[in-house]
Order: structure tokens, then sequence, then C-alpha cells
């Protein structure tokens, strides 16, 4: 079992950057993949960013690429997300998420594909 806590999230101006922090409990964090999933009003929740974890590899969505970095910290059962050259349009609830299974370089990008989520933190971008 897998508990998720993110943090971080808030207002920010077009162009700005924020750093959201998912919090895990469970002692065996470090064998779940992990990934970042992102909501907006009215709109599916789609993929954002992924590690394996080992923290080995990792992949992101084209609409975030480059602008966003996704990091682990097996020690103290933390995953986070830099967001970078933030847009109106990433505006939305950020949803972090625990996989278990596949290899110590295996990442998932499918919502299906995740066992545990988070509580999600909202991250608003003013134009």
């Amino acid at each position: 079992q897998v508990q998720l806590v993110e943090s971080g999230g808030g207002l920010v101006q077009a162009g700005g950057s924020l750093r959201l922090s998912c919090a895990a409990s469970g002692r065996t964090f470090s064998r779940y993949a992990m990934g970042w999933f992102r909501q907006a009003p009215g709109k599916e929740r789609e993929f954002v960013a992924a590690i394996s974890w080992s923290g080995s590899t990792t992949k992101y969505a084209d609409s975030v690429k480059g602008r966003v970095t996704i990091s682990r910290d097996n020690r103290k059962n933390t995953v986070f997300l830099q967001l970078n050259s933030l847009k109106p349009e990433d505006t939305a609830v950020y949803y972090c998420a625990a996989a278990g299974g596949g290899s110590s370089w295996s990442y998932f990008t499918k919502l299906h594909e995740y066992d545990y989520w988070g509580q999600g933190t909202q991250v608003t971008v003013s134009s």
C-alpha cells in the first residue's frame, strides 16, 4: 500500500516556475515507478512525466518536454516535478501516481498502469 500526498502548487505568472513534490508513505516506495499527470477543467487527465523506480529513465509528454523535469529521492520517499517557463495552458490539477512492477528502467504513461494516486495539487498560471 502506498499513500501519496502532493504539494507545491500555487498561482504563478506565465514564464515562472514551480516545484511540485509528492511524498509517499510505505517502505517499498523505491520499487514503484512514479508518474505525474494533470487534469484541466473540462478535460481528461493526461500524462505529464514518468520516472522508473531506479530513477535511471524518464519520459515526458511532448507538450512539456524541455520545460519540465521529473526526479526522485528514494531515501526521502519523494518524487519531484520541476515546472519551468510555465504557460497558461499548464493550468491544471497535478496528480502524482505510483505503479508497481516493471524493471529498474521501466516507466509508464497510461492512467490504467498506475496503482495509487494522490489527491492532486492545483497549478494556476496567469497570463
